[in-house]
């Protein structure tokens, strides 16, 4: 499981998470969408990973966050 909070410091609970700028998150959804990697559209929402995602997936993945990263 992951998740994606954009804002400063840990996470450890709600509190936090209302912190974070949730139309960055909404920039860096749209941009990953755009290069074919599909997240849940809520950064309250948990992102899995399965057996079935290999390792090129995964680089990938981490390809294009960096990419959208960038943009930000």
């Amino acid at each position: 499981m992951f998740g994606l909070f954009f804002c400063k410091g840990p996470v450890r609970n709600f509190q936090d998470a209302t912190k974070s700028d949730t139309e960055k998150f909404g920039r860096w959804h749209r941009g990953m969408l755009s290069r074919g990697v599909y997240l849940a559209p809520s950064q309250y929402e948990a992102g899995f990973t399965g057996l079935c995602h290999t390792e090129a997936d995964i680089d990938a993945t981490l390809e294009a966050a960096r990419d959208v990263m960038k943009q930000l």
